[in-house]
């Protein structure tokens, strides 16, 4: 199974994201590739984060989902929608991070809101998701049929967080981020490999690489990593699409001959 994690410099202008998401699915499409993952914010990165606000949509309704759903249709394929801004009834002020998960015929196979919400402060550079985010609280995996894999759900700060993936008991871990370029630099690999050797399962980690309009500089990276950690490829900047297989027997012959996960007491 080819699966492909997509690399966006997004921008203010949802149309414009949505045109340019469009495309890099073709073009994984084109590579043979059966699961295609948009980064986190692939829709949107907004001047101020009160903008994630003014684009957000209802569940189920509204042209990004639109666009999602009409993209795994038309190339057969499973969309990981990497994340998109979702109303909360009754609070105006804030909206979930969602990571919806599209069939190949289109259909809403899953959603999964961040649980983390990311706050930094370095002095030079400061972020608080939660003045514009309200948190999930569920992990969500699925099966992926016919393929007879489990994905697991996660977005970018989630992955500090390794309790989180020994609940998901995956066999394919997305991560859509927006790694910013101080905390990517430092930790992003690091931290992606780690979670596949751990979880002895796949990681695709599609992100947004490069400097944006409105002055934010993501890290970019985006990567598949497979059980052993080996990583299988990588995009370091701007847009394009890492491809990679995806071998069920690989993730079964690695823990086969480690069997950790067997292993475990706590």
């Amino acid at each position: 199974m080819k699966i492909a994690a997509i690399q966006m410099v997004s921008t203010p202008e949802v149309a414009r994201n949505l045109a340019a998401a469009r495309r890099l699915i073709a073009q994984a499409a084109d590579g043979g590739a059966a699961l295609v993952a948009l980064p986190e914010y692939f829709c949107l990165m907004g001047l101020r984060d009160a903008d994630k606000l003014g684009v957000a949509e209802l569940p189920g309704d509204g042209p990004i989902q639109a666009l999602l759903a009409a993209a795994a249709r038309e190339f057969s394929l499973w969309v990981v929608g990497g994340t998109l801004p979702l109303r909360i009834a009754g609070d105006p002020g804030r909206v979930r991070n969602a990571c919806c998960v599209f069939a190949p015929d289109g259909s809403l196979a899953a959603r999964y809101d961040k649980i983390h919400l990311f706050g930094f402060d370095n002095g030079a550079e400061r972020y608080d998701e939660s003045l514009v985010l309200e948190a999930g609280s569920e992990p969500v995996a699925l099966d992926l049929a016919p393929a007879g894999l489990r994905l697991g759900l996660s977005v970018c700060y989630d992955l500090r967080f390794p309790e989180l993936y020994r609940a998901l008991a995956a066999d394919l871990i997305a991560v859509p981020s927006a790694f910013t370029h101080t905390t990517g630099k430092a930790h992003w690999e690091l931290l992606l490999r780690a979670r596949a050797i751990e979880n002895q399962a796949y990681v695709i980690a599609p992100a947004q690489g490069g400097k944006h309009e409105n002055g934010r500089r993501t890290w970019g990276h985006s990567m598949i990593v497979d059980p052993w950690g080996e990583v299988l490829a990588c995009i370091e900047t701007g847009e394009g699409v890492a491809l990679a297989e995806l071998r069920p027997e690989r993730i079964a012959e690695v823990r086969r001959q480690l069997p950790a996960l067997a292993h475990r007491r706590l």
